[in-house]
């Protein structure tokens, strides 16, 4: 069987990747990087047009109707190109969340699927607690109202509306701005994401979504593949940097591609990856065409890209030498967004406690 991508899908990551390159370059990121909100709604209008923003709503909402494996090749261009973008939560955590309500629920999510697909509408999503609990943090329904924090809100500072899990089964919505919402935002290491504290106060919320187990873990499988698609793409960035360098830079005369451990460094690190992007092809597919194996496979794609990720960015940055760790030559940027990203959606050992769960093995033996 010959499993790969077709023609149609071809064109979309080359199309991406070069409109990408115009539109933001390691330039404009570097820019961006201070401001208080990278997620310029500028960029993403321009993206939305491209169809990408609404690649996983449906036609008949104004999006595009395609494939999580589209949409995973599309963040893996934004992670190729570290761009700055609420890509993670909106177009596919929210997107697939809001998406796969069954009615009535369904009903009020309709009006804001065809906001993401046109880009005026953000979403912030407030999944860690689902996960990962630190600081006590949590949120929780008293008299119809919100109270708790949700910490690591992914593109919450400044979105539009926040989509946050009160449990493995309730999703609520609510205005950022809403009245008993505090944001904070929370500048980790990678300044290309843009995730906050939320404090909720008594804020009153939109809507409240009970019983909507399937669509949350439906929303964490696709965010879980679509972010390893993102480290994936990062990583291939950081490998071409180092071959190039390897074969720009001389030392005793010679180009350092020629000695034989820089050699053994870059195959390595490419025999590292590929086995990787036919592992997150086959997650993305049974997403679609396999949903019962897609829970499974997303904590497996994440788990491994994630470990080979930080060793990757790790031995491409010691292939430039001491000048890799500088400000100056952006490699950082990169090596940021695949650590940062190992975090975001449940780390490693969390992931694979999921799977051995997922498979109803008993981790503790």
């Amino acid at each position: 069987m010959d499993f790969g991508l077709s023609e149609e899908q071809r064109l979309l990551e080359e199309t991406t990747r070069s409109w990408l390159a115009s539109r933001m370059p390691i330039e404009e990121v570097r820019a961006r990087r201070a401001a208080d909100r990278p997620n310029d709604r500028e960029f993403w209008r321009a993206f939305a047009e491209l169809g990408a923003a609404g690649i996983l709503i449906p036609e008949d909402r104004g999006g595009s109707g395609l494939t999580l494996l589209d949409a995973a090749l599309v963040s893996q261009c934004l992670g190729h190109a570290v761009a700055p973008s609420p890509f993670l939560s909106s177009s596919v955590l929210a997107a697939v969340a809001l998406g796969s309500l069954v009615p009535p629920q369904s009903t009020p999510a309709q009006a804001w699927l065809s906001d993401i697909a046109t880009g005026d509408l953000v979403f912030g999503v407030g999944f860690t607690e689902l996960f990962s609990v630190r600081e006590e943090a949590g949120v929780d329904v008293e008299a119809g109202r919100l109270v708790g924090k949700a910490m690591m809100t992914l593109d919450a500072w400044e979105a539009d509306r926040l989509l946050v899990a009160l449990d493995s089964e309730t999703l609520a919505v609510l205005p950022r701005a809403a009245r008993g919402v505090e944001t904070t935002r929370l500048r980790t290491t990678d300044a290309t994401r843009c995730t906050a504290e939320i404090v909720f106060d008594g804020a009153e919320p939109e809507w409240v979504f009970t019983g909507v187990g399937p669509a949350i873990e439906r929303a964490l499988t696709a965010g879980r593949i679509a972010l390893a698609a993102d480290t994936l793409g990062a990583c291939e960035a950081m490998i071409e940097q180092a071959v190039r360098y390897a074969g720009q830079r001389r030392q005793f005369d010679r180009l350092i591609g020629s000695f034989q451990a820089v050699k053994h460094m870059c195959a390595e690190m490419v025999a590292d990856l590929e086995p990787a992007r036919s592992l997150l092809w086959y997650a993305a597919h049974a997403f679609d065409a396999l949903p019962e194996e897609a829970p499974l496979m997303a904590c497996h794609v994440l788990a491994h890209v994630s470990e080979i990720g930080r060793e990757i960015a790790s031995v491409s940055t010691q292939v430039h030498g001491g000048v890799g760790w500088t400000d100056e030559q952006n490699l950082h940027f990169w090596f940021k967004r695949i650590s940062v990203a190992r975090h975001l959606l449940g780390g490693p050992e969390a992931l694979r406690a999921r799977a051995a769960s997922l498979q109803s093995f008993d981790v503790a033996s």
